[in-house]
């Protein structure tokens, strides 16, 4: 052959290759940020080392965005990690408008609107994915019931997706579930051109099942589901009651999930099956609730999994997606991936097997009292790495910042029951520490492929759970509907006696009647708005008796129309509420530090450092060491060994030494930055930039999104 054959013979190679190759974003290392949390392993690392601890002390904001839609009434929140794609970033706004701006200046190309095309139910949102074959280049993100595909370079829908650029969420989760709440607050991720992502749902009696879905990105399509409540025949059918899958719900994976894509395996965190603090209705093990699942991306079929809680009664959803990873265990190279959770454990599994790095001991817990309840006997407990999360809460651990506060907190310790991990929930209230937000939460872990040291926030906050009976009425002195279907569905949030929770997650419901008008109260009910899930399905008589009860009116139509049938709960027990450990004072209830940046030797399973992640500034100047906050958002970790990371309640956005964990720089933000940041580079120059959406944890609303660079 003549080398003008071979080199014809190359070219036709090579045109080949890039025609089959994989259609997702191609990354330009250490420049773009193409997937939510950097990349499809979700390691929130960047190659990038032109910001480095000589010079951090020059860092300077170079732009800010304002998207002019926070609203602190509502509660809207800006939970967004937005992605970067060749000098273009994407993201998103408080009420879920979608924008791209010049990632170098922070000027607007395009703003979509989701709410234009119909009611939207606003959620805490995490971010956008992208998807690009040739000039076709898509923004894909979901909002509200729907998968929306835009233009990435118009922000227009793309017609030829779904119904005119939007395909329902509720595509494959059968009948039933049509009338039930579900959403997507997490990006999924994108393998060739498929789309598979989880959901977020209620987590009541009356919660959809959380099956995995993946979308034909050309056609939005359904191409494979995963029932992660098995149906009869399949795998973990006998883990459930036999009639389950026609009525349970949850076992969702709602905080994101990471791609293998030279495997093509898809690693999948679930959470809990409802209703999330009772399961007498569900005995059983109940796979695939609160798994790491490990599937085939083409087809959607099982490889392994892991269940990290057995019949979950304490809400330990597995809070982030996992990181894809390479460890030396023995001297050999080992491609893994390792999985954080509320309780404070990383879960590492070799990534093909499903083998733990690490001996899981199965250890004995708590039998409940609750009637009808049926504990499972034992829990998982990996033996590495230790917990970066305290484990227990008794006296020797009370917070001591004051005698006041002690004497308080131990007063209340006395009454309930404490003491170590997967106490069942009880009348008499159960201490959850580390509490519901973890230990871990959704801003997940960053990973440093030069050190394999995983960082990893940390909440040292302490719940109290205490069950009560759905229904106390008597056939004497019977509940009212309104009365009893706010039981049922919104005690759960809002307290028993409408008063809130103690963080302010969820407001008090006294004098709601002076706030809104009628009309109003009754939109918020049936279409849901930011935590709260649309209650569409309770029906008309239920949702008027429900804003009846609230605001104080005597009914008028008491039980007309609605059956006995329909007024029974599926579950016998609610609870009080959501309600953090506090002191009279409003700080945590045990010793500081009550929020912590851990650094974590994945080759040893051993803790290298961990220091306390932000500060009440009130509490230093009494001459008390630096407390850290409850924190919401994750790190990112650089190349030039840097950290950086938003998350506490005192509104900083900090920079770590990632080799000793020393702050060494800080910023105050315009409001908190409870999100993970971005790194990129655009024309030879490093930026940072995160989402201040504050409006958690008490603290203002925000709506900007800050970029940091060097002069």
């Amino acid at each position: 052959m003549t080398p003008r054959f071979n080199l014809i013979i190359l070219i036709a190679i090579l045109f080949f290759y890039n025609c089959q190759s994989d259609k997702t974003p191609k990354v330009k290392t250490g420049k773009n940020w193409p997937a939510y949390l950097g990349d499809n392993h979700n390691n929130h690392y960047s190659s990038l080392s032109q910001i480095n601890k000589e010079n951090i002390q020059n860092l300077q904001v170079v732009w800010e965005y304002k998207t002019t839609d926070s609203d602190s009434l509502d509660k809207g929140q800006m939970q967004c990690n937005p992605i970067v794609i060749d000098g273009v970033l994407y993201g998103s706004s408080p009420k879920l408008k979608i924008f791209a701006i010049d990632a170098a200046t922070g000027k607007k190309s395009w703003e979509f609107d989701p709410s234009g095309i119909g009611k939207i139910s606003v959620k805490a949102h995490r971010g956008v994915m992208y998807w690009e074959s040739g000039d076709d280049k898509r923004i894909f993100f979901t909002a509200g019931a729907y998968l929306f595909a835009l233009d990435a370079e118009t922000g227009l829908p793309v017609q030829s997706f779904g119904d005119s650029g939007r395909a329902s969420l509720k595509a494959d989760l059968g009948d039933w579930a049509q009338k039930l709440f579900v959403s997507a607050t997490t990006p999924g991720v994108i393998y060739n051109d498929l789309l598979i992502i989880g959901t977020s749902l209620s987590e009541g009696p009356d919660a959809a099942p959380g099956h995995i879905r993946a979308y034909n990105v050309l056609t939005g399509e359904v191409a494979w589901t995963f029932k992660t409540i098995p149906h009869p025949g399949e795998f973990g059918y006998d883990t459930w009651p036999k009639e389950a899958y026609r009525s349970s719900g949850g076992a969702n994976s709602w905080s994101g999930m990471a791609l293998d894509k030279e495997r093509g395996m898809v690693f999948i965190p679930t959470g809990s099956a409802s209703y999330d603090f009772y399961g007498g209705n569900r005995k059983g093990a109940n796979l695939f609730a609160n798994c790491l699942l490990a599937l085939d991306a083409n087809t959607g079929k099982r490889i392994w999994h892991f269940q990290t809680v057995h019949h979950d009664i304490w809400d330990r959803d597995l809070p982030a997606p996992p990181n894809l990873i390479t460890v030396t265990h023995d001297g050999e190279k080992i491609d893994a991936v390792a999985q954080t959770t509320k309780s404070g454990f990383v879960f590492l599994f070799d990534r093909e097997t499903g083998k733990p790095l690490f001996p899981i001991e199965e250890r004995t817990v708590k039998e409940t009292d609750l009637e009808g309840e049926s504990t499972w006997p034992t829990q998982p407990f990996p033996t590495k790495p230790p917990p970066f999360s305290g484990q227990k809460l008794t006296l020797e651990n009370v917070t001591d910042i004051s005698p006041e506060s002690h004497d308080y907190v131990a007063g209340i310790l006395e009454n309930v029951r404490t003491g170590e991990q997967f106490i069942p929930p009880s009348r008499q209230g159960t201490v959850v520490y580390p509490g519901f937000d973890g230990g871990a939460e959704w801003g997940g872990a960053a990973f440093d492929p030069t050190t394999n040291l995983l960082y990893v926030n940390a909440n040292e906050m302490a719940w109290i759970l205490t069950m009560v009976d759905r229904n106390p009425g008597s056939s004497e002195n019977p509940l009212t509907t309104g009365a009893a279907t706010y039981l049922a569905n919104c005690a759960m949030c809002h307290g028993q006696n409408r008063q809130g929770n103690t963080g302010g997650t969820y407001p008090s419901l006294m004098g709601v009647e002076r706030k809104y008008k009628r009309d109003e109260i009754k939109d918020l009910i049936t279409h849901g708005k930011n935590m709260m899930p649309a209650l569409k399905h309770l029906g008309e008589k239920k949702i008027e008796a429900v804003i009846d009860f609230i605001s104080g009116i005597k009914e008028t139509m008491e039980n007309e129309g609605i059956s006995k049938d329909e007024k029974e709960p599926k579950v016998p027990f609610t609870h009080t509420g959501y309600n953090r450990f506090f002191d009279p004072y409003g700080y945590p209830a045990m010793k500081p530090p009550w929020g912590t940046l851990n650094a974590i030797d994945l080759n040893k399973g051993e803790i290298v450092w961990q220091v306390p992640l932000g500060e009440f500034e009130e509490l230093t100047k009494k001459g008390i060491p630096i407390t850290g906050t409850e924190n919401y958002g994750g790190p990112i970790v650089t190349a030039s060994g840097l950290i950086f990371i938003g998350a506490s309640k005192d509104e900083y956005f900090r920079a770590f030494d990632a080799a000793i964990g020393e702050e060494i720089w800080k910023y105050k933000l315009p409001a908190g930055g409870y999100a993970t940041p971005s790194t990129y580079e655009v024309n030879g120059k490093q930026y940072v930039v995160i989402a201040c959406g504050g409006n958690k944890m008490g603290t203002k609303a925000g709506d900007s999104y800050v970029a940091f660079a060097l002069p």
